[in-house]
């Protein structure tokens, strides 16, 4: 029986993947083609304009792992696009990518269900995107709404990893170097520290992280992962042994 604390360790890759995976899809490059905007115009105002239209400093301290001078340059230039529209065409992406990855798999209604029971009870402080794509309206249908709901619990966990990232005393850069270091999850299929932090615009050469900086990204992963332990507890050890099946299943599509 998982604990809540083994059930955020272990479905954290999957969710991780499947949250995520639809940044990157053709489902996304159509709406870059249709408006005339890069791709990073269209990732910041479409998962950041759950913000609102603010200053791009605002969306600089939600996006955290990114240069601000990077996030000014996409953020106004992807104004052309109001940031209610962009946040609809954004969940639309996202509900296509799942309905064409995950359409045939019969797990779907369940795990939309139990990801919803985490959704609705998890606490929104320190994770502002989490809680703003909370509030984004769920399509009905079950690999649509399931991997929506991927999203969202992605966006509480990365905004809980950065708090853990700035009170460990590191630079996003620092974290984003160190990750692979320190046996954590980079992202991005086999791209490594360096690959992430050129992917993020930060500007070369990088210092290679010393010991005590991949100690810190280390422990930075243990407190993320002690972070998202409450928002699992909201189920039952069946329930959660059942997630982390459904999501092994998704996983290996």
């Amino acid at each position: 029986m998982a604990d809540p604390r083994t059930t955020a360790v272990q479905v954290k890759g999957p969710i991780g993947q499947f949250g995520g995976g639809f940044m990157i899809s053709r489902e996304v490059k159509a709406i870059c083609d249709e408006y005339g905007l890069g791709a990073r115009d269209v990732y910041f105002r479409g998962r950041c304009g759950v913000l609102g239209e603010c200053d791009a400093a605002v969306v600089t301290a939600v996006a955290v792992f990114f240069p601000h001078a990077h996030v000014e340059e996409c953020w106004n230039g992807g104004r052309k696009l109001p940031v209610d529209k962009a946040v609809e065409l954004y969940a639309e992406a996202c509900q296509a990518w799942g309905r064409r990855k995950l359409g045939g798999y019969q797990g779907c209604a369940r795990l939309a269900e139990l990801l919803e029971q985490v959704v609705e009870q998890a606490s929104p402080v320190g994770a502002p995107l989490f809680a703003g794509w909370r509030a984004v309206p769920l399509p009905d249908d079950p690999p649509a709404r399931a991997t929506q709901l991927m999203h969202v619990v992605r966006e509480l966990r990365g905004g809980l990893h950065a708090n853990a990232v700035l009170a460990a005393g590191l630079h996003p850069l620092e974290a984003t170097l160190a990750a692979d270091h320190a046996g954590a999850p980079v992202g991005l299929g086999q791209a490594r520290g360096e690959d992430i932090a050129r992917f993020f615009t930060w500007p070369e050469p990088y210092d290679k992280p010393g010991p005590d900086v991949v100690a810190r990204r280390a422990a930075v992963e243990e407190n993320t992962d002690d972070l998202m332990a409450p928002v699992f507890s909201v189920l039952t050890d069946s329930e959660s042994d059942e997630l982390i099946e459904l999501l092994r299943f998704g996983h290996a599509r």
